[in-house]
């Protein structure tokens, strides 16, 4: 378990630096601009960079050294977060700056989103999957939702967005250093003496095998439409809210999203004690559907306190959901298919995220924040409640358990 206790620490470091930049980023660009049209477009870029590299990045994942391509990516990551945060002390950014700096992002997550999403197999045995994924799921938000902003919060209040970028620059060096000491593992597939293979032939490969099975082409139909109607909004337009119609400052934007950090962590304790249940396919839909009320209840509040209840039911519901998913995913789908398995969930994740980050900042410009949020959310509450209707995603119940043993 040496290996997995670098990786944990590894991800729990650079996971504080990137809860950071959840406040620093749309902190940055509201006061540059204050338009949620323009945080619209700095997300379509970071999301738009994703969707782009992240199927080249499947590939990689099955054909290389996984921990090599997440060192590789921390680095350059680090670099760029490091130049942002130089220019904001330097009091000479700009808004294209930070369009730089969200596609070198994208660029990284796409190449080495299916790596991260695949390793952890490779260092943990199958029947201790439950226990590791909980574990990242804990400190996850106890990092990037709950110490991460709130820490973002008060650096930016006291010496600027600049301090923050730096702050994640460092996290994703000391993050690749972390996973530099992990024990080295052959690539998830090898090739046979003499086998030629292009990249196009293995991702048709990746699409073949999720096409033949309704629990994976299902969900990532659902992820392709619901996940932008939701993320969205909370990415761009809760900021604002915050910021402009409840009068709070980064401290209170940092709060809102610890509060959600919370609501994470306890729900992944709590899974990682009890059974899941055998119908973990509908249990996953339900907490999914469950989190899609918080745009609704976002629209409707009066103080940053009321947000904080939200977030912290919210992130309970949706970690409780997420941690079935990867779960699910890491124990049914075979080890040399894994990255690019992971990489189409990724291409579902975001593929139309970059459009939807646009959409509502501009709907958000011309009918109002409140609006806009109630009305995605009540979108996806109804096509989340109805995704259970297509035939076989529940195919996998009663057939993988996800409880240890």
């Amino acid at each position: 378990m040496r290996d997995f206790a670098l990786y944990w620490t590894g991800r729990t470091i650079s996971y504080v630096g990137d809860g950071v930049m959840v406040v620093a980023l749309p902190w940055q660009v509201y006061e540059l601009t204050d338009s949620p049209a323009a945080m619209g477009v700095v997300g379509a870029l970071q999301t738009g960079s994703i969707f782009v590299f992240v199927l080249l990045g499947g590939v990689a994942a099955d054909r290389f050294q996984r921990k090599k391509i997440i060192i590789v990516a921390d680095l350059v990551r680090g670099a760029a977060a490091g130049v942002a945060g130089v220019l904001a002390l330097n009091d000479s950014i700009e808004l294209w700056h930070l369009g730089i700096l969200v596609v070198v992002f994208g660029i990284a997550q796409g190449l080495a989103g299916p790596a991260f999403g695949s390793i952890l197999p490779q260092l943990v045995p199958d029947d201790l999957l439950l226990q590791a994924n909980s574990a990242i799921y804990t400190v996850h938000p106890l990092t990037y939702r709950f110490i991460g902003p709130a820490l973002g919060g008060i650096v930016i209040a006291a010496a600027g967005t600049g301090a923050a970028f730096l702050m994640d620059a460092a996290s994703f060096v000391i993050g690749a250093v972390a996973i530099a000491f992990l024990a080295a593992r052959p690539a998830a597939r090898l090739l046979e003496e003499g086998e030629r293979r292009t990249i196009v032939q293995d991702i048709r490969e990746g699409v073949a095998y999720v096409r033949g099975r309704a629990w994976l082409w299902g969900t990532f139909t659902w992820m392709l439409i619901v996940f932008p109607l939701t993320t969205a909004p909370y990415v761009v337009l809760l900021p604002y809210l915050i910021k402009n119609d409840l009068g709070g400052d980064s401290r209170s934007l940092g709060l809102v999203f610890a509060a959600g950090g919370v609501g994470a962590i306890l729900a992944s304790l709590v899974l990682s004690q009890v059974p899941l249940p055998r119908r973990h396919t509908a249990f996953m839909f339900a907490m999914f559907a469950f989190a899609t009320l918080d745009l609704i209840a976002y629209s409707l509040i009066d103080a940053p306190w009321q947000a904080m209840v939200i977030a912290f039911v919210a992130e309970c519901a949706l970690t409780g959901g997420s941690l079935v998913w990867n779960t699910l995913f890491q124990k049914a789908v075979p080890a040399a298919m894994l990255g690019r398995v992971r990489s189409l969930d990724w291409l579902a994740a975001f593929g139309l995220t970059p459009l939807a980050y646009v959409f509502v900042g501009q709907a958000a410009e011309m009918f109002g924040v409140r609006p806009v949020m109630a009305a995605c959310g009540l979108v996806g509450l109804v096509l989340t409640a109805g995704a259970l209707l297509i035939p076989g995603i529940r195919q996998l119940e009663g057939k993988v358990s996800l409880s240890s043993g």
